[in-house]
């Protein structure tokens, strides 16, 4: 399949989707050397074989990776459109969070407790499709504890709760439903160990502002209040 690209459909801080036109499929295609599309799709289908809801994938090579176009809108776009509280929003995150910590790890001998982490589950890489939620954007994926991917997603939604952001309130609101949905609730003295690493990772982060790596204190202090 030719990979040149149609119409621009959307830009995140890392990379840009463009369709392709006639087909059932899209082109993300990442800027300045980030990501790795050929890892990427690898992570993609072995959770997709294991029943866990993302795209297909076509193709993962150099820049580009060729996905199953998808029908609906994000997790953020339904907020914003009244369709979803965000209180079942979080619920939702917990929910694909355990679903996918009980995926097993691809790695030959991983350790106990280790399984596929996603890294970077928030509301925008949620579609929701007629079918369910499918997950989106695999770029930062790993295998490790899932306490570290449920921390960095309760940061990532923190730092919109403590800014002066027009979501920060839903934000709150998700991010406690998140916290205590009951999938989560056992598991939130993991999720406490995962914190530290979570927000060092956040911090790092090249696509981050100086505003929003200021946020994280704050923000970490928010999540250890929240934790059942």
């Amino acid at each position: 399949m030719s990979t040149s690209t149609g119409r621009l459909l959307g830009s995140g801080r890392t990379a840009d989707v463009y369709e392709l036109a006639g087909t059932a499929w899209v082109l993300r295609r990442y800027r300045d050397g980030y990501g790795d599309p050929a890892a990427e799709a690898a992570v993609m289908e072995h959770v997709r074989g294991h029943g866990y809801p993302v795209p297909e994938v076509r193709a993962g090579t150099g820049t580009d990776l060729v996905l199953e176009r998808l029908s609906g809108p994000t997790m953020l776009e339904a907020l914003g459109a009244g369709l979803l509280a965000a209180s079942e929003g979080g619920e939702m995150l917990a929910v694909l969070l355990h679903s996918l910590h009980a995926v097993p790890p691809r790695l030959p001998g991983a350790g106990p407790g280790t399984c596929v982490l996603h890294l970077d589950l928030h509301p925008e890489n949620v579609i929701l499709t007629p079918d369910g939620p499918r997950v989106i954007d695999w770029a930062n994926a790993e295998e490790g504890p899932p306490g570290l991917d449920r921390a960095m997603s309760a940061v990532i939604l923190a730092q919109v709760a403590v800014s002066v952001d027009p979501l920060a309130a839903p934000a709150r609101e998700m991010l406690t439903a998140l916290l205590t949905a009951p999938s989560a609730v056992p598991e939130a003295g993991r999720t406490a160990e995962g914190l530290p690493e979570a927000r060092r990772r956040r911090a790092a982060n090249p696509t981050m502002s100086r505003t929003e790596v200021e946020l994280l204190g704050t923000a970490e202090d928010l999540i250890r209040t929240l934790l059942p």
